[in-house]
């Protein structure tokens, strides 16, 4: 018997994608909805096998939606639809805590879907190729950290939060010369270039990977 489905995306065109594609197929599609609050609702009244939501909705988000899922220990399997890859690594790390079973990138979600259905119906998560080639780059730059001293990864967070090597000295109760010797260190280790703001710059762009 097919799984029953709800789909909820504040794009109707992509709905109307999804939802003819997944007919077409024999799914069991119960509804659909263009905000997360009323899909939150939907989910809680009808309880979906499976719940494919857009990351970005008006009135709530996908994220925020899975997370009422989960406190109220709800069986439906999320599926989580987002934009681009690399402004959402962030929201994957969040996802992941969430228990959300499907990652599928927006512009490969009709190719996909039915895939990750068949994947997650198996107990299986299921995340687009080009998320999983993201997800190996991200694992691969985390074993660089391993590299580092637990002060210099407390100064990469101070870093990160666009804090002053002064303000650093501040709350690690350490000089703002040590804080220099610490930043050269972790310049060495990962291999950043000596430019003026060059370790600021990589920092913000890899925030993810140690905050």
């Amino acid at each position: 018997m097919k799984p029953s489905i709800f789909i909820a995306d504040d794009h109707p065109i992509l709905i109307k994608g999804l939802n003819d594609l997944l007919l077409e197929k024999g799914y069991n599609i119960i509804g659909s909805s263009t905000n997360g609050q009323a899909a939150l609702n939907f989910i809680y009244k009808n309880l979906p096998d499976i719940a494919i939501l857009d990351v970005e909705m008006p009135l709530k988000t996908g994220i925020e939606v899975a997370e009422e899922c989960l406190k109220k220990n709800l069986k439906t399997i999320i599926i989580i639809i987002i934009i681009t890859i690399h402004k959402e690594v962030e929201l994957y790390i969040q996802a992941k805590k969430l228990n959300i079973y499907g990652y599928l990138l927006k512009e490969f979600a009709l190719e996909e879907i039915e895939k990750c259905i068949q994947s997650v119906i198996s107990d299986i998560p299921y995340f687009s190729e080009e998320i999983k080639k993201m997800l190996g780059h991200t694992d691969e730059s985390k074993k660089i950290f391993k590299t580092l001293t637990s002060n210099e990864m407390r100064i990469l967070k101070k870093i990160a939060n666009y804090k002053t090597n002064k303000e650093i000295g501040h709350l690690l109760f350490i000089s703002s010369r040590t804080v220099e010797k610490h930043r050269s260190n972790i310049i060495n280790k990962l291999n950043i270039d000596r430019k003026i703001g060059a370790l600021t710059t990589w920092v913000q762009k890899n925030r993810h990977l140690f905050l």
